[in-house]
């Protein structure tokens, strides 16, 4: 599921407003200013002032109401809650997710955890693996000389997942940083949903990645090291601009090692 667009700081009192105004719109399903105002005993005013924070974030979708024109006037609006709106509620969904992998775990093992948290993540990395090779693409066709930035092109499509990512040039190689992760909670109690992940990062930039933190131990981001920088040979291989050591660090089933973390910064977030 794609994250909600986040909300622009507002002051705590228009942000509890908003709350409620989402909470009604929830409870009733779509409703014009003036009824939300009524509801809420402020004037429709200040109610269209919220209405258009909401609007402008993703939580509620404005539409003409059915039975058309409203006299001379403008037509009759209604406003609605978005899926983004919805998701922005509570939800049990962690804990859904918690007792299903901890009855596959005690049914089938890791193995079978490590199954469905690869099965999970197939979507994304089929997603992810279009937005890469059509990068790689319009950079033959337009004849660009210098090599796509692999990692700089999974950010955007993983942001566009809602993972927030970022990507950087770090003397080492690069860095990929995730500053949002839709499972952490389930990650934090079973890791091959961060080992899957791992993979899928290290296939589609197309070599072996070492993950230095996750916000599913307690990191402030997830951070992925992607050692030296790569030289596309081809829209679906890349070669590694130099050799990696015999005896090197390199992560299991794709990428995934702690040992012999490589001597660079740490992104975190301030405490």
């Amino acid at each position: 599921m794609r994250a909600a667009v986040p909300s622009p700081a507002v002051p705590a009192e228009d942000g509890r407003t908003r709350d409620r105004v989402s909470g009604l719109l929830l409870e009733h399903g779509p409703q014009s200013a003036a009824e939300l105002a009524a509801r809420l005993g402020i004037s429709p005013a200040a109610v269209r002032r919220h209405l258009d924070g909401l609007v402008a974030t993703g939580r509620v979708d404005e539409r003409v109401a059915p039975g058309g024109q409203r006299g001379r006037g403008r037509p009759a609006r209604r406003f609605a809650l978005t899926d983004a709106g919805r998701s922005s509620f509570p939800h049990a969904y962690d804990d859904l997710a918690l007792t299903a992998l901890r009855f596959v775990a005690e049914h089938g093992g890791p193995d079978a955890v490590r199954a469905v948290a690869e099965k999970q993540l197939s979507g994304l990395a089929e997603r992810c693996s279009t937005a890469v090779d059509d990068a790689l693409a319009d950079a033959e066709r337009d004849g660009a000389t210098a090599p796509v930035d692999r990692a700089q092109v999974l950010a955007t499509a993983l942001t566009t997942e809602g993972y927030a990512a970022t990507a950087s040039a770090i003397s080492s190689g690069g860095q990929l940083c995730q500053h949002h992760c839709p499972v952490a909670h389930v990650a934090a109690e079973f890791p091959q949903l961060c080992e899957a992940e791992t993979a899928v990062i290290s296939k589609l930039v197309g070599t072996h990645v070492q993950r230095l933190a996750t916000i599913a131990h307690g990191d402030g981001i997830c951070t992925t090291h992607i050692p030296a920088q790569l030289t596309p040979t081809s829209r679906n291989k890349a070669t590694p601009a130099r050799p990696v050591p015999a005896g090197s660090a390199v992560a299991h089933d794709a990428g995934a090692s702690t040992s012999s973390t490589p001597s660079i910064d740490r992104e975190r977030t301030p405490a």
